[in-house]
């Protein structure tokens, strides 16, 4: 470690350990309510970024996702047999390729995105009281701050 960076309280160490172990339980939950068909958690995440984003380079999904060219191609080429996805010419330069969504790839991700949205609001509602709710939703908003780094 170097000598200039304060130490990991141990308050900050126990925050992420239990909530790396608690991402990794819901996300494992949300996967199993909806049975997305043998879609691969990157390639699910490929599909909501174009849905939320619209058409892009290869590159530029490689960059947002932060994974090698290679692996996104790879990534691409499974979306594109599943008819998912489809690749066009660049209308500002022909050479390179956009990825945007097909109808199908559309139908995937708002579906799984609502079976989902639904089984984790349902659990919210069943299990937290209204002031519990209010809390989850402000430390969420600190949370997000962990995404911008």
């Amino acid at each position: 470690m170097d000598p200039l960076e304060p130490a990991v309280s141990s308050t900050a160490a126990q925050a992420a350990a239990d909530l790396r172990v608690l991402l990794g339980r819901l996300r494992r939950r949300l996967k199993e309510v909806d049975n997305t068909d043998g879609i691969t958690a990157s390639q699910l995440s490929v599909l909501s970024r174009l849905d939320r984003e619209g058409p892009a380079a290869p590159g530029v999904l490689a960059a947002a996702e932060r994974v090698r060219p290679q692996s996104m191609g790879a990534t691409l080429a499974a979306l594109e047999e599943r008819a998912l996805i489809e690749r066009r010419p660049d209308p500002a330069d022909g050479r390179r390729q956009v990825v945007s969504l097909t109808d199908e790839g559309t139908e995937a991700i708002t579906g799984t995105r609502r079976v989902r949205e639904e089984w984790l609001a349902r659990a919210l509602q069943d299990r937290y009281t209204a002031a519990e709710r209010a809390t989850v939703v402000e430390a969420l908003a600190l949370l997000e701050r962990l995404d911008r780094a």
